[in-house]
């Protein structure tokens, strides 16, 4: 489904990606672990092209993403394709990033309509059935100030789902969330997993990457350390340094 190769991204002197290589199979849950600054939420971010990366390929169901190729050259996409190609792709950021004027329903009818050019009125009872779905069907007609950040995180993974994603993409989806909230959102994306959503997953939880996850990505420096079932990655890990950093999350 989702297949990375060579995937290189500079920010001035500082290379955060240093050719990364990654295959999501269709239907499967990749966890992507790591210390901060490892690359993890640029990585996520190249997959749907919010930023674009300098050298390497990301292909999503076959097809390139940001480029299409003529001959044997690459050309970037206009805009509006871009937008299409990232409108099969959802992503639940760490913030949630709701539109504060739009009440929860409207927040997860506007991508389908605008980006998808879906007819609201057949839009509409989807996106309520998708918000009772991920717990919050008696909050359709709030406002986020007035939801916890677990009810606003609920919303914008209802938001995601409203697009009828390829791949669903998460940017450490609890980091933003009190303690006590993060347990309610896990569940709804393991019901999403159980469901054979095909998901790519930043994430500290270490308990919810053995528990769901098919395969366990640690990343450190850039580059991708070690890879494989959670009970290798996380119970027995081949590399020091995914040694250290699991010692010190458990």
């Amino acid at each position: 489904m989702v297949d990375l190769k060579g995937v290189h991204k500079a920010f001035g002197t500082l290379e955060v990606l240093k050719g990364v290589d990654l295959e999501v199979r269709a239907g499967t849950v990749t966890v992507i672990l790591g210390p901060s600054g490892s690359g993890k939420s640029t990585l996520l971010r190249s997959i749907n092209h919010l930023e674009k990366v300098d050298r390497g390929l990301i292909r999503i169901d076959g097809e390139l993403v940001g480029y299409k190729r003529r001959g044997d050259k690459l050309y970037e996409l206009r805009e509006r394709e871009i937008l299409h190609q990232r409108s099969q792709v959802g992503f639940v950021f760490q913030n949630f990033n709701l539109f504060a004027h739009l009440t929860a329903l409207q927040n997860v009818v506007e991508a389908p309509v605008s980006a998808q050019r879906r007819k609201r009125r057949e839009v509409e009872p989807v996106a309520r059935e998708l918000l009772e779905r991920v717990g919050v069907g008696d909050k359709a007609d709030v406002y986020p100030r007035q939801l916890s950040g677990g009810q606003q995180q609920r919303v914008a993974i209802a938001r995601a789902l409203a697009l009828r994603p390829k791949v669903l993409l998460f940017d450490e989806p609890t980091s933003a969330l009190d303690p006590e909230l993060v347990g309610e959102v896990l569940d709804v994306i393991k019901e999403l997993a159980r469901a054979g959503s095909t998901m790519v997953v930043v994430t500290h939880e270490i308990g919810f990457a053995r528990e769901v996850a098919d395969t366990v990505v640690f990343m450190d420096g850039g580059v991708i350390v070690e890879s494989g079932p959670p009970h290798q990655v996380l119970d027995n890990p081949t590399h020091e340094r995914t040694r250290a950093f699991i010692s010190k999350v458990l």
